[in-house]
């Protein structure tokens, strides 16, 4: 197999297990609470992480970080997976899987719109026109289309969803800038965000999770979200001759999550979801033909 077709391999892998997490989230959530989810979920990723970067032999570059660098994980840590997911987990408690999941996909968007304050870049044509496209499916979404009435089912799950996509924006911003192995600062990250993520467990709900089913529930979040999803994507960026080559494989997730919503979930996919995914997906697609488009007209 060739190194392009290797990283189609390792890129749809990650593409069909994140698939699967707005089903996990959801069942998951029958029997423990967000805050529950997230502990023992974070404790499952910190020990794949760990064992990856072990037999990778890599391990030791965890302790031999600067203070600036540590200083930096615990500001990642606090937004993932502390803030993240907690706000995440949140919405899905609020709302059915096939809402909360197209919201928070509007990170992509937001990322964009995002970096024109805080990274100081210019704001084009087609950032406005793909954030229009792709917010107006928000809506369609979050209304069951019927948008003239401007009514929310659970306005407060819409926001935190929708708020999700944010916080996940920012964490990315602020990630651009660190330069040591992605799956160090992914497990430094996990290290102090994990504790914090302990004293709001003990504050608002209990650590004590005796449920079967939300244990093995978390675990699987750890491991398929936190942990190889996110390692296996990687592999696959490194070895793609070209990054949007995989990166397109992105936009089979939503579409796949619903399919995997409609049959271990049980919601009926509404006609309003599917055609406000479809804005959501068009936004981004234009996001990323203008993008190409302004690259292709930069000098080298």
């Amino acid at each position: 197999m060739t190194d392009q077709g290797k990283a189609y391999f390792y890129g749809l892998g990650a593409v069909l297990l994140w698939s699967t997490m707005a089903s996990a989230f959801k069942l998951s959530l029958r029997y423990v609470d967000p805050p529950q989810l997230l502990l023992y979920a974070s404790l499952t990723a910190i020990v794949v992480l760990t064992l990856i970067l072990g037999a990778r032999r890599k391990l030791g570059l965890v302790l031999s970080c600067t203070r600036r660098q540590y200083a930096r994980s615990f500001l990642l840590g606090l937004l993932n997976p502390f803030l993240y997911y907690l706000v995440l987990l949140r919405a899905y408690d609020l709302l059915p899987a096939q809402v909360a999941q197209p919201l928070n996909y509007t990170w992509a968007i937001a990322l964009p719109l995002l970096s024109i304050p805080l990274l100081r870049q210019r704001i084009r044509w087609w950032e406005i026109a793909a954030g229009l496209v792709c917010y107006s499916g928000a809506l369609v979404i979050s209304t069951h289309g019927d948008i003239a009435s401007f009514r929310f089912d659970n306005p407060l799950g819409v926001a935190l969803a929708l708020g999700s996509a944010v916080v996940w924006a920012l964490y990315w911003i602020y990630n651009t800038k660190d330069e040591r192995d992605p799956v160090v600062g992914l497990l430094l990250g996990f290290l102090f965000g994990t504790p914090l993520v302990l004293i709001y467990c003990v504050v608002f709900s209990d650590p004590r999770v005796t449920s079967v089913p939300g244990l093995i529930g978390a675990a699987y979040v750890g491991v398929a979200e936190m942990g190889v999803g996110f390692v296996l994507w990687l592999k696959a960026l490194k070895l793609s001759e070209n990054t949007a080559r995989v990166g397109n494989l992105i936009f089979i997730a939503p579409f796949l999550s619903l399919a995997f919503i409609r049959l271990f979930v049980g919601e009926d996919i509404l006609a309003s979801t599917f055609g406000g995914l479809l804005l959501i997906v068009a936004g981004l697609v234009l996001q990323g033909l203008g993008r190409r488009e302004a690259g292709g007209r930069t000098p080298a």
